[in-house]
């Protein structure tokens, strides 16, 4: 009898995320608001469906009171957010909230099957991010002479808290990415992500002379520097990336983004030649069937599952995705996959693709040149880390060891990942508040 429903449910959860998907496409075709609305509403009971079906399924593989508790917890979390987001903020961007906590819901089904106890602390951290997410809109009216004024001070305290994990953080797979107190382990960069589109918005928004180029690029290289001395590569990657393009946005200078590409992959070729794990990445990309036992042991690992779950997946439970290292992290992609399907994986990377397009198209629709940097900003960092994530498990490009955002166990990943969609929102708004004006 499990094993019918497993069979079955393959096709109800293709059927959830693919009417989620195509609905978040539709609202485009719909300018006005009270027309889109429908969609929205459907959005959300195919997301709630899919909430369920997943939390069913694991209660029938494996009874357990607790877990129907702790199902009705996160649906009630998850509709609480919805619901305050509109009433709170009206001109909010519904369909970034949806998606959302459609990629949180998907997180928590497929933690609760790796494991329970991540799944408690993935939860206890993404109610800790929602709450900040509440209030973040509001505050955003205040952060424009809060980091303009205070521009180099924020540099400086971003390349303090990466100094400080230089000295002081705990080392993971080679890496001193964190610190762990009391069983939390907080991972400062990725805050300091925030921090440092904020500086940079700052610094550029008005004043785009080479005399402040330069005092930019110092301290932007100075962030970079600390995350490679730190072997932080993949977070180093994603901080190059986001300041040479909101340098090109900020001056319209072409020059500057080819220097950067240049610079990007001369900064490449020596971290090849200097770090080891990097070189073993690179091996493990070129051939990782010839290292199967070695470098190569997680790529393949990945690529098998993906692989075995086909179009269809092999059922929620069916699969075996704990056999790749750092699966919960470095590699959920390819656990959802694997169970859910490759079809499931595309309507994923097409939700984040709506998410990444719809934060581009507010960045293009603010008329204040500091909001319109840092919108862009935080577009690039969401996009590109998603990027790295969903091409390194699938080996289009060699591995970084960051996370897939909202989606990833990870507790710092999270709720930065909702401070930034919570601050697109308060941008969002304060353009539409702008636009009305007019």
């Amino acid at each position: 009898m499990i094993n019918i429903i497993t069979e079955l449910s393959k096709y109800y959860f293709i059927l959830c995320i693919a009417f989620f998907t195509l609905n978040g496409f539709i609202v485009f075709r719909y300018p006005d608001h009270d027309d889109q609305r429908a969609f929205y509403i459907i959005q959300n009971v195919f997301m709630v469906m899919f909430h369920t079906g997943g939390y069913a399924v694991l209660i029938m593989k494996g009874w357990d009171e607790g877990l129907v508790v702790f199902y009705a917890v996160q649906l009630l979390l998850i509709l609480t957010f919805i619901i305050l987001y509109r009433v709170i903020y009206k001109r909010s961007q519904p369909l970034i909230i949806n998606n959302l906590c459609m990629l949180l819901c998907v997180s928590f089904v497929m933690l609760q099957r790796l494991s329970s106890s991540k799944c408690v602390r993935q939860f206890i951290i993404a109610v800790a991010g929602m709450v900040i997410a509440l209030v973040i809109p509001f505050l955003m009216k205040f952060a424009k002479p809060l980091f303009t004024h205070l521009t180099l001070i924020w540099g400086g305290v971003g390349l303090v808290i990466l100094g400080i994990v230089l000295i002081l953080g705990s080392v993971t797979y080679g890496s001193k990415l964190s610190f762990t107190i009391r069983n939390i382990t907080f991972q400062p960069s990725e805050a300091v992500k925030i921090i440092f589109v904020f500086f940079v918005a700052g610094m550029l928004y008005e004043d785009q002379s080479i005399k402040r180029l330069v005092i930019t690029t110092v301290f932007a290289l100075a962030h970079i520097g600390i995350l490679a001395l730190s072997k932080d590569l993949g977070s180093a990657l994603i901080f190059f990336v986001v300041y040479v393009i909101m340098v090109y946005v900020a001056t319209k200078k072409v020059r500057y983004l080819l220097t950067g590409a240049l610079l990007g992959a001369l900064f490449s070729v020596a971290g090849y030649k200097l770090f080891s794990h990097v070189r073993t990445r690179v091996t493990a990309f070129l051939d990782p069937f010839s290292h199967i036992d070695g470098q190569g042991y997680q790529i393949t690992q990945s690529l098998f599952a993906i692989g075995t779950g086909g179009w269809f997946g092999m059922g929620l439970g069916g699969g075996t995705p704990k056999k790749i290292p750092v699966v919960e992290a470095d590699f959920i992609f390819a656990a959802i996959s694997e169970e859910f399907g490759c079809i499931f994986g595309i309507c994923i990377i097409l939700i984040c693709m709506s998410n990444f397009l719809m934060f581009i198209n507010i960045a293009l629709k603010v008329k204040d040149d500091f909001f319109r940097l840092v919108a862009l900003g935080f577009s690039v960092v969401y996009g590109f880390q998603m990027f790295l994530t969903i091409g390194g498990v699938t080996k289009f490009i060699p591995l970084t060891g960051v996370t897939l955002p909202l989606l990833s166990y990870g507790g710092t990943s999270v709720i930065v990942t909702l401070v930034m969609f919570a601050a697109i929102q308060g941008i969002y708004q304060e353009s539409t508040h702008y636009a009305k004006k007019q």
